[in-house]
């Protein structure tokens, strides 16, 4: 009994030593990604990148979610899997929510004065605080690496997330509509605006519908920026790990 408990007290430590994140990636792919997504960004399931999760605070409620399913909703248990596997499964689950920490350059408090000015409130939440137009930034720093964030800052285009992507559509009127696909199928397409509206257009009705690849809403920093402050801004992103 004794070290049965012991087992369940070290489930994490267990999975990586034991089992590898390899491992617990190829079944996850296996298992999870028809649902999940086969980066777990979500899908028909929940999107499991995030740093913390509602429904799965701990290691063993992931385990116990995992194993049993969760009644009334399209999770079902994976009553094919070990209890091994399945910590395979939940240690390489939590990885795709967290970045490690590491030293970069630049100054957060600094950063975070430039966030203000450069007014990125205006799009992005912090801790509840901002617009919703653009992705959230409260748990960024678990989610992105430095490089990453510098891309996005510098060169908006060449990092953009699919429910992020841009479309102009053209109304047979002549007016343009364009902003970020919010959903779409073969008859009609559902856009959100800069003003944070979303229009819902048919598509037999439009003289146009362009799919902006590689286009972001967020306007490019590559030159409104000196390198120091570069630096701060993406050290204060990096610092964003939604925790109090």
């Amino acid at each position: 009994m004794k070290r049965a408990v012991l087992l369940l007290c070290l489930p994490i430590a267990y999975a990586q030593s034991e089992g590898d994140l390899g491992t617990g990636k190829k079944l996850f792919q296996a298992h999870c990604a028809p649902c999940h997504g086969i980066d777990g960004a979500g899908g028909r399931g929940a999107n499991l990148t995030l740093p913390k999760l509602k429904r799965a605070a701990t290691d063993q409620a992931f385990f116990d979610i995992a194993k049993n399913g969760i009644e009334g909703t399209i999770m079902d248990g994976a009553w094919q899997l070990s209890d091994g596997e399945l910590w395979k499964v939940v240690a390489y689950t939590r990885s795709l929510g967290q970045t490690a920490r590491v030293p970069i350059p630049g100054d957060p408090s600094l950063g975070k004065v430039l966030y203000g000015t450069l007014g990125c409130a205006g799009c992005h939440i912090v801790a509840g605080q901002g617009r919703s137009f653009g992705p959230e930034l409260t748990a960024i720093g678990a989610r992105r690496s430095a490089a990453y964030l510098k891309e996005a800052i510098v060169d908006p285009g060449a990092t953009v997330p699919e429910e992020f992507a841009m479309v102009r559509a053209k109304r047979a009127d002549g007016q343009d509509v364009r902003g970020m696909r919010v959903n779409e199928d073969s008859f009609t397409i559902q856009i959100r605006d800069p003003s944070n509206r979303i229009q819902s257009l048919r598509k037999a009705e439009l003289a146009s519908l362009e799919h902006e690849s590689g286009k972001s809403a967020m306007p490019e920093f590559r030159t409104k920026l000196a390198p120091g402050e570069l630096d701060d801004i993406v050290s204060y992103l990096a610092g964003l790990r939604g925790e109090p």
